[in-house]
């Protein structure tokens, strides 16, 4: 694995390339972009979340990532979610001057997702409220429905942050998945971003 990233005066950003023998990913990212995504996961269905991800978050990021996607999607999905969780928490450097929390309830047509973000330095995630059976549901021919709670496990662990992710209301499995990637990405959005009222980290410990 190899990365690179911000230091004190530098942009938000960061890039990563993970390899191992089950999957190639690079992830680059800007905290401070418009929303524009270069996404290719060899998993269709997956790469729409990501680019829902980015334009929602206003996150700028290039996913490329190849894979054993013949045996199952699950390694490429879940090294693709540690690489962006590693080059989230690099890019956003000593946290200093953001909101650090953020909160979003999208609705998807019949589904309702809540998500709230603590860029927290502790990883936790907190996921409730998916209808029985959604974890089975083949989405996109690809994607089930558990991997859903396993990117987002992924994404909080690498990242060092605490997500609460419920489920209010929902009954078609891509209208599901989809209101939580574009919750999460709100509620990302508001935690990262620049608070000008904010001087240093925002903490009464003085680290995050």
């Amino acid at each position: 694995m190899t990365s690179t990233g911000p230091n004190a005066d530098a942009a938000r950003t960061a890039r990563m390339e993970r390899a191992t023998s089950e999957s190639s990913v690079l992830v680059e990212i800007n905290l401070d972009g418009t929303g524009v995504s270069d996404i290719d996961t060899s998993v269709p269905f997956y790469d729409h979340m990501l680019t829902a991800l980015c334009k929602h978050s206003l996150i700028d990021m290039t996913v490329k990532a190849t894979g054993d996607t013949h045996i199952d999607v699950h390694h490429t999905v879940e090294d693709v979610a540690i690489t962006f969780g590693e080059v989230l928490r690099t890019a956003l450097g000593n946290k200093a001057g953001i909101r650090r929390f953020g909160e979003a309830t999208v609705p998807l047509d019949e589904a309702l997702a809540n998500a709230v973000v603590d860029v927290s330095g502790r990883p936790y995630l907190v996921h409730a409220g998916e209808p029985a059976g959604q974890e089975y549901h083949l989405i996109g021919g690809h994607f089930t429905g558990s991997l859903t709670r396993h990117v987002f496990e992924a994404i909080t662990l690498h990242a060092g942050i605490c997500l609460h992710m419920n489920v209010i209301a929902g009954r078609d499995p891509h209208h599901i998945v989809e209101a939580q990637f574009k919750a999460f990405a709100r509620a990302l959005r508001a935690a990262v971003e620049p608070d000008p009222r904010v001087e240093g980290i925002p903490s009464t410990k003085g680290a995050l």
